[in-house]
């Protein structure tokens, strides 16, 4: 399956686990795990949520290439 999340690699450059998202989120920890290993997705209001809880735009959640998307979107409007 198509990875359509970049949960897990978010969480792992945040030093976050599965456990504590899914204490902090109020889900099952295999609610979180299938969300990182892309076999069910969360719903928007829980991905809004994941971002917020991890400090990150919702975008490097669901953006494959996070940091080359950004770099063209600054490099568009004149920041590099």
């Amino acid at each position: 399956m198509e990875d359509i999340n970049r949960i897990k690699v978010v969480l792992a450059e945040k030093k976050r686990t599965n456990k504590w998202l899914a204490e902090q989120m109020g889900v099952k920890p295999s609610t979180v795990s299938k969300w990182c290993t892309n076999s069910s997705q969360p719903d928007v209001a829980s991905l809004l949520r994941i971002a917020d809880l991890l400090e990150v735009d919702i975008k490097e959640l669901i953006v494959r290439e996070y940091k080359a998307y950004m770099e063209k979107v600054n490099s568009a409007i004149g920041l590099y």
